[in-house]
């Protein structure tokens, strides 16, 4: 619960999936990088990938993030690389670190990609956590996960939140982590109940989250957010020729999720437009606070929506977890799966919804409490990508009827995905030496 709300400040609840990443690093003599990936090659990709050091620097220092970008996309083979290769250049600008040696790095993974199950996190955590323990760079978890999501959000160039890193680092096998996005606060994991049960399967349907839609709803909020301030009447500044505004905001700390549901009905949502030009948005209002994405002046960008959406999905979360440490009863499983439910309508609202995915919450609708489903909803930034099941302790047999009738329409395999796992940061690295 929370997924794209997470850039808008909201509470977040996580599970780790049991599948994993593993990174296996060895120290090199010379300041090259040579890193293969041993599942590239069943993506139509390169599985090698090799630089040196050097080209990650510049007199002076590390080199921008900006050139940085350009120089892992100018190969769309061997782009993955950047999320590996581009944590040794954020450890470069944000821990000040030198590398006197370059590494070899073996990368496998069982996390499916375009799953909306955060592979990409999952593969900055694990090569993030083998670097800093190699060479030996003391990072806490909380700020290790913050510096993956730089790799992300600067170097891939894909505006995520913070959730899916911390959670690969300090999620905890069978509880929910409880992530407040403000920017990054961890708070006390969700215990599952006993009779309820969690489960994902794949829609088949690709989800990228550096995709047009994701990034178009994430600045449509923010644009909300940027439209209410100025509404409310709260202090603005903008340099000139910027998209980048500060706002003296003392109501609601710079978060949108800070605005309550009853707020935002009653103060705001009539005056928000539906949708709004991005070139009219910048002559009107200069720009947003969304230091991660920039503002397209030729597209036409959903607002309303968008800007409700994390309002009543903070909402949400923080019922969520309430009513799942009262769940002794069958009437708060069907609250809590109503919330799914909810959470799912409103990612369709802002047009990241899909066939597939709205299929398959609608097959397990159609199951229902009666054989032990209770709640369904897209997951991460949707468009495509992972639906997560919430069902009784034994409904695991209900979520295989779901995902064989969905094959039986789609004549797809879809994966489902069942169990937990520990995160990085329980996990550990292990240290082998030649004797």
């Amino acid at each position: 619960m929370g997924g794209i709300a997470d850039y808008s400040g909201s509470l977040v609840l996580q599970l780790s999936l049991k599948e994993a990443t593993l990174a296996a690093i060895q120290l090199a003599s010379d300041r090259r990088l040579q890193i293969v990936s041993l599942g590239a090659k069943e993506n139509d990709r390169t599985p090698h990938f090799e630089m040196a050091l050097d080209d990650l620097e510049e007199a002076g220092g590390p080199i921008d993030y900006q050139t940085a970008q350009k120089y892992f996309q100018e190969n769309a083979a061997t782009a993955w690389a950047a999320y590996a290769a581009g944590v040794f250049l954020v450890l470069m600008k944000e821990r000040n670190f030198s590398f006197k040696n370059g590494a070899r790095i073996l990368i496998y993974s069982n996390v499916p990609e375009g799953k909306g199950v955060s592979s990409s996190a999952a593969l900055e955590v694990a090569v993030m956590a083998a670097v800093t323990a190699t060479y030996k760079i003391k990072v806490p978890p909380r700020e290790l996960a913050i510096l993956c999501q730089k790799v992300e959000n600067l170097i891939v160039g894909a505006p995520c939140g913070i959730m899916d890193q911390i959670t690969a680092v300090c999620g905890k096998a069978g509880q929910l982590l409880s992530l407040f996005c403000q920017p990054a606060i961890l708070q006390e994991p969700v215990r599952i109940p006993e009779n309820i049960s969690f489960c994902g399967i794949d829609s088949g349907v690709r989800h990228s989250v550096s995709g047009a839609d994701y990034t178009s709803v994430r600045v449509g909020a923010f644009m909300g957010y940027r439209i209410i301030t100025e509404l409310a009447g709260c202090g603005i500044s903008a340099e000139k020729n910027s998209q980048q505004v500060c706002i003296s905001d003392t109501k609601w700390s710079g978060y949108l999720t800070n605005i309550t549901p009853s707020v935002y009905e009653h103060d705001f949502a009539a005056h928000l437009p539906e949708e709004i030009k991005g070139s009219y948005f910048i002559e009107r209002y200069f720009g947003t606070t969304d230091h991660v994405t920039e503002i397209k002046p030729d597209i036409v960008y959903r607002v309303a929506k968008p800007t409700a959406h994390p309002i009543y999905e903070h909402f949400r979360v923080r019922t969520f977890a309430e009513l799942l440490r009262n769940s002794k009863s069958p009437r708060p499983l069907e609250q809590l799966g109503e919330l799914m439910y909810q959470s799912h309508a409103g990612y369709s609202a802002c047009g990241l919804g899909s066939e597939g995915t709205d299929r398959l919450v609608e097959l397990a609708r159609e199951l229902g409490p009666e054989r032990g489903i209770y709640g369904a909803k897209i997951t991460g930034g949707g468009s495509g990508g992972t639906v997560a099941i919430m069902g009784s302790a034994d409904a695991y047999h209900s979520v295989e009827m779901i995902a064989a009738k969905y094959a039986d329409e789609t004549e797809t395999r879809p994966h489902i995905f069942a169990g937990s796992s520990m995160g990085a940061d329980d996990f550990g690295c292990l240290l082998l030496r030649n004797k």
